[in-house]
């Protein structure tokens, strides 16, 4: 317990001073939040065309579709909070050679890597996306259940949607991680990001080869399908297990591969 406090004060302290510098520029949150409101726009349209030649696409009905366009989008928020300004900059630690003085530190390594930053800008982001979640949960179709889920499907998805982060997080931290030895791999994120653009829809919308893909390669069936299901009550306990394991997993292996890393880091000057 000593230890996790330990921790819990270093990231309010980075976090806040953070906060206390990203807030001196008060206008990139109204530009951050009509980014967001023109890209989610976007997102729906293009989800309505899909829909045009039906009531359903893959099996979801136009709210459940909408719900799973809410989580990609709340991913995407915690992306631009978290992840991005974060892990873009280990590639940079490593060309200048920096990163001797986050090994040196008395703190984890991986956490100060982590979380020694955050950006409020992804938080529109994330309020657009429960905002999303909310108004298809009240206004699904004649036949659904109508208001809010009951406390048990909320809880199990907040739970995956804890899981999808840290699949998430640990997806971008194993690809920053490869920059000991691949120095030009920030490249390779910026892809990552963009291929998980398929999880603005259902992956059963997707052809069988897409399917298996998106389920078992990259796991972005967990990121947004799967904790969808879970809030619309049509969650499927092998599917739940899976993506707690997969999250389990994913944390793990980015550990294994972080220690494994530092064998190989010669820094900048060697």
């Amino acid at each position: 317990m000593r230890e996790f406090a330990r921790y819990w004060r270093s990231l309010r302290r980075f976090w806040g001073t953070s906060l206390a510098a990203e807030l001196e520029y008060p206008l990139n949150a109204w530009i951050e939040l009509l980014s967001v409101l023109g890209n989610l726009a976007g997102s729906v349209f293009v989800l309505q065309l899909l829909f045009g030649g039906g009531p359903q696409l893959g099996g979801w009905s136009w709210s459940g579709a909408l719900v799973v366009l809410g989580l990609y989008t709340v991913l995407d928020g915690f992306t631009t909070c978290v992840l991005q300004p974060n892990l873009s900059r280990i590639v940079n630690h490593v060309q200048t050679g920096t990163l001797d003085y986050v090994l040196l530190k008395p703190i984890d390594s991986q956490f100060w890597l982590s979380a020694r930053t955050v950006s409020p800008w992804g938080l529109p982001g994330i309020l657009a996306g429960f905002g999303l979640i909310v108004w298809a949960l009240l206004n699904r179709g004649p036949g659904a259940p109508s208001g809010l889920p009951a406390a048990g499907p909320v809880l199990l998805s907040l739970a995956l949607l804890l899981a999808a982060l840290v699949i998430l997080y640990s997806l971008w931290f194993v690809l920053a991680a490869l920059s000991i030895w691949f120095v030009k791999v920030w490249n390779a994120t910026e892809v990552l990001r963009y291929t998980l653009v398929a999880g603005r829809y259902p992956v059963s919308a997707y052809p069988p080869a897409l399917r298996l893909l998106f389920t078992f390669v990259l796991p972005v069936a967990f990121l947004t399908t799967v904790p969808a299901e879970a809030l619309l009550g049509r969650g499927s306990a092998i599917w739940a297990f899976g993506s707690l394991l997969a999250a389990g997993l994913c944390l793990a292996g980015s550990r294994l591969l972080w220690r494994y890393a530092q064998r190989f880091y010669t820094s900048a000057s060697s």
